[in-house]
């Protein structure tokens, strides 16, 4: 029976952090299903979509975490997925969109925007943000890129009118366009 679990580390930036990961789930007899990874600051974290089978796979997986913990200073956790969760996220209804956001680096755009989205019932499947100085001034510019899936059935035009007063209220450029699946 095939099982498949998520796993998710992170540590302090050093070349050999995905090889170390990877070494687990191929120790483990695993397959690396799906996966994100990126530098925050000084931190490397993964994200992971394993499978694999056999009877004490996860006590492999979870004496293979600690090792990992020990020996490379990573903080790893692993949690099971049924079948299930796996299709159904797959399977997931609506059309893809694309959010961009722009404008000067303040608190609360993440929150706001998001909090909109989900009043719509959209669902972010990949978010990157970044606070950069402006070529010109040196002033904190911010930027947010949004993949979601909006539902079928999701007011768009009202959608879109919110989010024009939620960037005019957080002086922000927002363009949202549809994307391809």
């Amino acid at each position: 029976m095939r099982f498949f679990f998520a796993i998710s580390a992170i540590g302090k930036d050093r070349p050999g952090i995905v090889a170390d990961v990877a070494e687990l789930i191929y120790e483990t007899g695993c397959n690396m299903e799906d996966s994100a990874m990126t530098l925050l600051a000084n931190q490397f974290a993964l994200l992971i979509l394993l499978s694999g089978s056999g009877k004490e796979l996860v006590d492999r997986l979870a004496s293979g975490c600690k090792r990992l913990e020990k020996e490379k200073n990573l903080t790893v956790f692993f949690t099971p997925l049924s079948v299930q969760e796996i299709h159904e996220t797959q399977q997931m209804r609506g059309e893809p969109y694309r959010l961009m956001a722009e404008g000067l680096d303040k608190a609360g755009i993440v929150f706001k925007v998001c909090r909109l989205l989900a009043n719509y019932k959209a669902n972010i499947i990949d978010m990157k943000t970044r606070s950069h100085p402006s070529a010109e001034t040196g002033t904190p510019i911010y930027t947010m890129d949004i993949e979601m899936v909006v539902p079928d059935d999701a007011p768009l035009e009202e959608l879109k009118t919110e989010l024009n007063r939620v960037g005019d209220d957080l002086a922000i450029e927002i363009q949202l366009k549809k994307s391809e699946k």
